[in-house]
């Protein structure tokens, strides 16, 4: 933008060089007319027409430069920004740009194209006085005087120095550094006038940054001279002391200030004793002291006291009200939980530390932790507002029942801690868990919802010198899982057992993670059949894992166990690779299928992994089948149909398995893009017996063939059960115990072409009915 120093050049500094670069444009005129004129003149003199029309284009640049510095002048007030400065200066610069490069042309083809006395007399004439100017004229734009150097002096040099003989080279080297004069002249003509201008403006306002730095500063400020008087003061010093100005104070001793707060009732004298010997104190030693005065109208100052340079001490204070109350809402945030009010966990552990170090270390003491029981399903179904809602509800019962004996503490989410002391007994302190119990039962209104509390705890009755906080809390979390796998709504006291069903249920995980990490988990296939040829159709594939030490581990406990430990996506994974590797070896019409897990559905990797393991083993895509529980679907509807719609673009087909099971199932049937269902063994139980029952399970196969979806029944594992279902409610696939336990893949290999014996039994039984 033409400034050297950017930084260094104040904006208003900026703008005031640019205005002087539009300044007497009269002169701009008279400079172009005799410009023209010269080049007229050489043009009479020895007819070449180059010089005439230089001489209509320097004429015309002239007067188009003039009126863009009149233009300036009537639209000055515009230039108020910095922006606007170098939109006008670039401007500037482009037209003085091409005036400069035809005046060179000018003295250019005068020396060497044309060669003539008078031209080379009249152009270097009309250029040295052009040059003159440049450096009163522009000394506000550098890049401005750099060109006009350049442009100026460059071609006459060029010129000289192409007439190839001595004398006229060493004249053309000569004149260059006339550029870099003319430079370095500008440059100290702007500095000076722009250390001129800045020191003048400094100097106007040295003055009053003292007098406003000193009034307007929030801390109130007074000096005291060697004879104790106070000899400077500002505006909030004043104000502090109900004085009108600052000058009131002049004159005071430090003394007289604070008795002045003692008889207003502002400060209490054994307060202002205090003060005024830590003050002096520090004025004498020479050192800063800090000294926090509280106010009888709730204010908080800070006074400060430090010696400063020829004998005068310094005096600030400030009103730290705001810190202060800052600091205790800190103090209090750190302690206690915003929610509630209630310690938090931080502090309920330094609370029952402290508790416990203290009195008689026989004594018994106790921990509860209590936990709401389903409560995430109201914050995922009413909105967590609504859950904050019912915490705040149950820490208004539990803290009715804080005593300095029992310290009531939120944990975090839906946890609450209570700490027992002095404890008579176990009865003593069942007594107490019941009573809080029966004060959280019946319904809170939150928001409009009625909402029942119901609540598990768990409980731990310790000596206080045989145990510790932390102990205790891991116990008592121990008997609150317990309680919780019993059903809930109720508490436990901690048992030895539960410490090593807990340590046990540690170690499993940790073999698990080895199991899975050594893919020593194996798969085995549950027959799928069709039912109008009674062979298998396709197979479901199970995990198995065979503990070395346990035998084997029920899916039921290791699966949970996984999703516990957030490593189910690596068994879907591991089961989904040996699924299709293992199908890819069975006859081609034989398929598989494979579960994936809610978790496998939070991640949109769920289809690469799909599409891995079908390139991995060259199965088709037509004979998997992806199973996907309720449960992925209720997290993220969303995102678990456009997964699915992916996967199924593949070529793989997709079940919802366990239908009917959830809340909304009948709503997926035309919502996703379903191939087929699989209704859940439930609906099978009684149906040879409950004629309800089989409408109910002949209406739902009804309900599904209009909108293309393939049926299969779970859980048949008797021939009755099957011989109902081929008669009334002929599903398409059937699955369960009837056909035998789940295969090896070998074994599946070898049944796939092999009907059930009872096959003709059920279709004599069908022709009969």
């Amino acid at each position: 933008m033409g400034r050297t120093k950017t930084e260094s050049i104040p904006a208003d500094v900026y703008i005031q060089f640019v205005r002087s670069l539009f300044d007497n444009a009269h002169m701009l005129l008279i400079g172009a007319l005799c410009h023209a004129v010269i080049s007229l003149m050489v043009y009479w003199r020895n007819g070449e027409a180059i010089f005439l029309v230089l001489a209509c284009a320097l004429m015309s640049v002239g007067v188009w430069r003039y009126f863009g510095l009149l233009k300036f002048h009537r639209s000055q007030a515009e230039m108020q920004s910095e922006e606007d400065a170098k939109e006008w200066e670039r401007e500037y610069i482009f037209k003085g740009s091409i005036q400069a490069l035809m005046l060179g042309f000018f003295c250019f083809a005068s020396i060497y194209i044309y060669p003539d006395t008078y031209a080379e007399v009249g152009a270097v004439s009309v250029t040295m006085g052009s040059l003159v100017t440049v450096v009163a004229r522009n000394y506000g734009s550098p890049r401005m005087v750099s060109i006009f150097a350049v442009a100026l002096v460059g071609p006459i040099a060029a010129a000289l120095i192409l007439r190839l003989d001595m004398p006229h080279i060493v004249l053309g080297l000569l004149i260059v550094p006339f550029m870099f004069v003319l430079k370095g002249s500008a440059d100290h003509v702007r500095n000076v006038l722009f250390s001129a201008v800045v020191g003048h403006k400094q100097a106007r306002q040295i003055a009053l940054r003292f007098d406003r730095a000193l009034n307007t500063m929030s801390h109130g400020l007074v000096m005291l001279g060697p004879d104790g008087k106070v000899v400077v003061s500002n505006a909030e010093a004043a104000h502090l002391m109900s004085l009108k100005s600052p000058d009131a104070l002049l004159g005071r001793s430090m003394h007289s200030l604070l008795m002045r707060g003692v008889a207003g009732g502002m400060l209490a004298p054994k307060d202002c004793q205090y003060v005024e010997a830590q003050l002096t104190r520090a004025l004498h030693e020479g050192r800063n002291r800090k000294v926090l005065v509280g106010f009888t109208n709730g204010q908080h100052y800070e006074f400060s006291a430090r010696e400063g340079s020829q004998e005068l001490g310094v005096i600030t204070f400030e009103d730290v009200t705001a810190r202060v109350e800052a600091e205790n809402r800190i103090r209090f945030m750190a302690r206690y939980d915003s929610l509630t009010g209630l310690p938090n966990r931080a502090y309920f552990h330094e609370l029952v530390g402290d508790a416990m170090a203290g009195g008689n270390r026989e004594r018994m003491c106790a921990v509860a932790v209590i936990d709401l029981d389903d409560f995430k399903s109201i914050n995922d179904t009413l909105g967590h507002p609504v859950g904050d809602g019912l915490i705040y509800a149950v820490a208004e019962k539990l803290a009715a029942f804080a005593t300095p004996q029992l310290n009531v503490s939120r944990f975090g989410g839906d946890e609450f801690m209570l700490f027992f002391d002095d404890i008579e007994d176990e009865s003593h302190l069942a007594s107490q868990l019941e009573a809080i119990f029966t004060a959280m039962q019946g319904e809170v209104d939150v928001a409009g919802h009625a909402l029942r509390i119901q609540a598990s705890a768990g409980a731990v009755l310790a000596q206080v010198d045989s145990t510790d906080v932390d102990e205790m809390i891991v116990k008592a979390d121990l008997a609150l899982y317990k309680a919780k796998e019993l059903g809930k709504n109720g508490w436990r006291l901690f048992e030895a057992a539960m410490d090593a069903a807990f340590r046990t249920r540690q170690l499993m995980k940790a073999d698990l993670r080895s199991a899975v990490e050594a893919k020593g988990l194996r798969v085995v296939y549950q027959p799928i059949v069709a039912m109008d040829t009674m062979r298998i159709a396709s197979c479901e594939a199970l995990c198995r894992w065979d503990h070395p030490d346990l035998g084997a581990i029920s899916p039921a406990v290791f699966i949970p166990l996984a999703e516990e430990m957030g490593i189910i996506a690596e068994i879907s994974t591991f089961v989904l690779e040996a699924a299709c590797a293992e199908c890819a070896k069975w006859p081609e019409e034989t398929g598989v299928s494979v579960n994936l897990s809610a978790n496998d559905f939070r991640n949109r990797n769920v289809v690469q992994k799909v599409r891995d393991a079908l390139a991995k083993s060259g199965l088709s895509p037509q004979r998997l089948e992806v199973e996907v529980t309720e449960t992925a679907l209720l997290d993220d509807k969303s995102l678990t149909r456009e997964l699915i719609e992916e996967i199924r673009s593949l070529g793989v087909s997709i079940a919802l398995d366990d239908f009917g099971t959830g809340y909304s199932s009948l709503s997926y049937l035309h919502k996703l893009p379903l191939d087929k269902i699989k209704i859940d063994r439930s609906f099978l139980m009684d149906v040879t017996g409950s004629p309800r029952s089989l409408e109910l399970l002949k209406g739902i196969v009804n309900l599904s063939r209009p909108l293309g979806l393939r049926v299969t029944i779970e859980g048949v594992e008797t021939f009755e059960q099957l011989k109902i279902l081929s008669s009334e409610v002929k599903p398409d696939l059937v699955q369960g115990f009837l056909f035998g336990a789940p295969l090896s893949a070998s074994g599946i290999k070898t049944m796939s072409s092999m009907t059930w014996p009872f096959t003709r039994d059920l279709k004599s039984q069908t022709k009969r009915a």
